[in-house]
């Protein structure tokens, strides 16, 4: 009998969490950056243009780095910090209702508040400490109003698929994002698990383990990785291939993917 209702308490449990709020897709990824100026040419090496930025005292403090109208790269200068992944921020249309459905799962969300750029935000930490974000895009903001600007005519890629997080404990970490963000396991080996978001983005993050060589990557969609190829030689850049995959590194050491996919 005791087992019974256990097994009704988690299918409850299940069940609300397939009505609770998916999520829209990867809105950025953030980095920490030896040099701000040296990163944002990279990127725009590949076709990514700034949208804005934020500055004091005459210093850029973050740069936006337009990926799409719903995806970017947020540049950060490291000053006495190490360069690396930041966080990544995932997109919702409704901050609100996610945060109650994650109080109700005992992850202590922040309180959603608006941000500087004008975009509702949230946030939550992962079992490693990791921030993890949440934003909602509203009118007026600046991404809001940056709609249909900024999209550069030469961008290698127009979707972002995913990106990785190093983690120290793996099981720990797959469990906290399956059981308490519902994420989906899509595929698992030795180096790491993909996990898709839930809602019906495809877009994916990697756990994998965290060592002293780890770098982040991003996975970019192309239609033809061959061609992408060719494409990122003719710019300069030198780049690693595989039969299924092309990658360039980033001036701090991050790996870019190119691989099949479609664009959003």
């Amino acid at each position: 009998m005791i087992e019974r209702i256990a097994r009704i308490g988690i299918f409850l449990a299940t069940l609300s969490w397939a009505q609770s709020p998916a999520l829209s897709g990867i809105a950025h990824v953030a980095f920490r950056v030896a040099d701000v100026a040296a990163a944002r040419a990279f990127y725009q090496k590949l076709g990514f243009e700034q949208a804005f930025e934020m500055t004091r005292d005459g210093q850029t403090t973050e740069a936006f780095i337009k990926l799409s109208d719903r995806q970017f790269i947020e540049l950060y200068p490291r000053n006495s910090q190490p360069s690396g992944l930041m966080h990544i921020c995932y997109e919702s249309t409704g901050l609100d209702p996610l945060y109650a459905e994650y109080v109700k799962r005992e992850l202590k969300p922040s309180p959603v508040r608006k941000a500087g750029a004008g975009n509702m935000l949230m946030v939550v930490r992962g079992p490693e400490n990791q921030t993890i974000e949440y934003t909602q895009y509203m009118p007026g903001s600046m991404h809001f109003e940056d709609h249909g600007k900024h999209l550069g005519e030469n961008r290698v890629s127009q979707h972002l698929l995913g990106a990785t997080l190093a983690v120290k404990d793996l099981a720990a970490a797959r469990a906290f994002y399956t059981e308490k963000l519902a994420f989906e396991p899509r595929e698992e080996s030795a180096g790491g698990v993909y996990l898709r978001l839930p809602g019906g983005s495809g877009e994916e993050v990697k756990l994998e383990p965290a060592g002293d060589d780890t770098k982040p990557v991003l996975f970019f969609a192309v239609p033809d990785v061959q061609r992408a190829a060719a494409d990122l030689q003719s710019r300069g850049l030198s780049v690693k291939t595989t039969p299924t995959a092309v990658s360039v590194t980033d001036p701090d050491g991050a790996i870019i993917v190119f691989t099949r996919g479609s664009a959003r």
